[in-house]
């Protein structure tokens, strides 16, 4: 077995046909077919079932598939940051939700540049489960998330916590003036977004099920329509005083149990941090440090 093994495994279990995997890896059926009935007899037991019209992975191929991708994430990691030197060099793929990268990822970038100057960030922006998923499955290195988080694989330190207002166009006057218009509308992010729940839970409390939402997918154009009267949202009270605090809008507090978040990084407990992300964990401050 070698690690080309382990990549037309993973072909053939991504696209669930032996063909297909063949040309995205650039050769032919008949190797693929050999090299995994080769992995079969290797581990004595089979790794994919068979029928006319696809291949699925049987219980041991799920097991060999968690161990594939973290050798590959393992091997990855070397290539990137073993050199001639023992400086702290290579790349982190880093996960955020929207809002943390307008307010954190600048400040973070210019830190790392001037602490690790050979270590590049690759920032993703996605909601809260995209991004759990991308960590677990290798394809981030780290993420940030907001709390709560209950998973034997993660590793988590505790960031910080943020407040979560109600935004409302500029010429409303309460929150009870929201509630009362009818119908009741909202300007949200696409399902997953912990901010669109919030307000799912809220409205739910006030005993409303039914109102109309309009989905975005930036804060710039949730704040516009926000502004335009159009409806109103629930977003963090930072991002408002930071950048939008000249806009035609109104922000309202929330009870304490929905109104406060607290943000978590995350990552794998299965393979020790590379020296690339030790630096950039490094980047927090110590008293945020805290498991």
């Amino acid at each position: 077995m070698n690690t080309n093994d382990l990549n037309l495994f993973e072909a053939v279990a991504h696209y669930g046909s032996f063909t297909k995997a063949a040309e995205a890896m650039f050769t032919v059926q008949s190797n693929v077919t050999a090299r995994i009935k080769n992995l079969e007899e290797e581990f004595g037991t089979l790794l994919f079932t068979r029928t006319s019209r696809k291949v699925a992975l049987t219980a041991a191929g799920e097991t060999l598939m968690r161990y594939s991708k973290q050798l590959n994430h393992i091997i990855d990691e070397a290539k990137r940051t073993i050199g001639k030197n023992d400086r702290v060099k290579g790349q982190v793929k880093i996960g955020f939700l929207e809002t943390m990268m307008t307010l954190e990822g600048p400040k973070m970038v210019n830190e790392l540049a001037v602490k690790f100057p050979h270590v590049d960030l690759e920032f993703r922006s996605a909601m809260r489960p995209s991004l759990l998923s991308d960590v677990l499955n290798y394809r981030l290195d780290a993420a940030f998330v907001p709390s709560p988080i209950d998973h034997p694989e993660l590793e988590q330190i505790r960031i910080k916590e943020e407040e979560i207002v109600v935004v409302a166009p500029g010429n409303c006057k309460s929150l009870e003036e929201l509630l009362e218009k009818k119908p009741i509308r909202t300007i949200v992010f696409d399902q997953g977004c912990v901010f669109r729940a919030r307000l799912d839970s809220w409205l739910v409390s006030k005993g409303i099920d039914q109102y109309h939402k309009t989905v975005m997918n930036s804060i710039e154009g949730v704040v516009n329509f926000i502004e335009s009267g159009i409806g109103f949202s629930f977003l963090p009270k930072e991002i408002i005083t930071t950048f939008y605090s000249g806009k035609k809008i109104k922000t309202f507090a929330l009870p304490r149990e929905l109104g406060l978040m607290t943000t978590l990084f995350v990552y794998r407990k299965d393979v020790p941090p590379s020296p690339a992300l030790q630096g950039f964990i490094s980047l927090f401050d110590k008293d945020k440090l805290q498991p």
